[in-house]
């Protein structure tokens, strides 16, 4: 159901319209409008959205609104203000890459070209384009979540299990998968009769979102990725994901309540809109809803990723902390030299 305001921005829209064909020229109003992209369809009648993906250009983009743009919504941003302001992301991307193993800029300009990205934040809703504020259980497993992975005189990393499960190589999660990083950003959506897949280069996951109207499997099941299923409205794709486990839960929501619900709309030839939003009443005072375009290119395809293989930052941080127990005052001397 359509709310108030939406309606509201809708009827005056309407209203603007009306006035500025009544004052244009017959020769003008007689110019045929585009044509709306047609998006095509599988074999077997679904709209088509498979292909090589890639979120590479909306790197560095803000998760919420900047200070810069208060009190205003990401539609009222001109396309100017947005061309700028990708322009700034860049060039500080740009330097976070400096150093004695600096590549070429030309190569680094291409792979992080930012003037390509669609949006100057990602939050859509609420629309002052911040997260709601937590619940008081929110806000109680948000202070375990910033020990997890911690490292201080008094505490030091115990095991594999202190760390992130990006960081052990096991899961992105989602969102954590479908949001850019600063490589690894390409995917794949391959679709089927009744299903769609989406294969992640980062970690070498892969979802497989059914669409036959089968119900969510049991609560007792939970899974990193979360149990998602999948259905058709129109031309969008719409994706619900539920049965978290806690280790993986979206910014340590409570993994019973939390539901994900993402849309998938092919808008052009190279260009899908992706948004997911976020709702666990427990942790959050509102549902809310973020997004961003996802770019299809054949140049962005999957490629190998040996993570654990050469994941010696992990073994290399538990050895410091375990040479921290046996020598704490050399450790807390090196720490004061730095």
């Amino acid at each position: 159901m359509l709310n108030s305001v939406f309606c509201a921005r809708l009827i005056g829209s309407a209203v603007v319209v009306a006035a500025l064909s009544m004052a244009t020229p017959a020769a003008a109003q007689s110019k045929p409008a585009a044509k709306p992209y047609t998006t095509p369809r599988t074999a077997w009648g679904d709209p088509d959205i498979s292909g090589p993906v890639t979120n590479v250009f909306e790197a560095s983009t803000p998760f919420e609104r900047p200070a810069e743009f208060a009190g205003r919504r990401i539609d009222q941003i001109t396309p100017q203000e947005l061309a700028k302001f990708r322009g700034t992301l860049a060039e500080r991307t740009l330097k976070n890459f400096e150093g004695p193993l600096h590549g070429p800029d030309n190569w680094w300009q291409t792979i992080y070209d930012l003037s390509k990205g669609g949006q100057p934040w990602f939050v859509t809703e609420p629309e002052d384009g911040k997260i709601p504020a937590l619940t008081p259980d929110g806000q109680q497993r948000a202070r375990r979540l910033a020990t997890r992975g911690s490292y201080s005189e008094d505490s030091s990393w115990r095991g594999p299990e202190d760390f992130t499960l990006y960081d052990r190589c096991i899961t992105r999660g989602l969102p954590g998968s479908m949001m850019p990083a600063i490589y690894g950003n390409s995917y794949e959506i391959i679709q089927g009769p009744g299903v769609v897949a989406i294969r992640y280069e980062m970690i070498h996951e892969t979802r497989v979102i059914p669409l036959d109207g089968r119900p969510h499997a049991s609560k007792n099941l939970a899974l990193d990725m979360g149990d998602a299923r999948g259905r058709w409205e129109g031309d969008t794709l719409v994706v619900e994901t539920t049965n978290f486990t806690q280790r993986s839960a979206y910014r340590n929501s409570n993994p019973e309540r939390l539901k994900l619900t993402e849309r998938f709309k092919r808008v052009s030839p190279d260009r899908i809109m992706w948004s997911m939003t976020v709702d666990d009443p427990t942790t959050w005072t509102r549902p809310w809803t973020f997004g961003m375009p996802l770019t299809m290119m054949k140049s962005e395809a999957v490629m190998p990723y040996e993570c654990h293989e050469g994941n010696y930052g992990l073994i290399n941080m538990l050895t410091i902390a375990r040479a921290h127990d046996q020598h704490p005052d050399d450790a807390k001397d090196s720490v004061n030299s730095q």
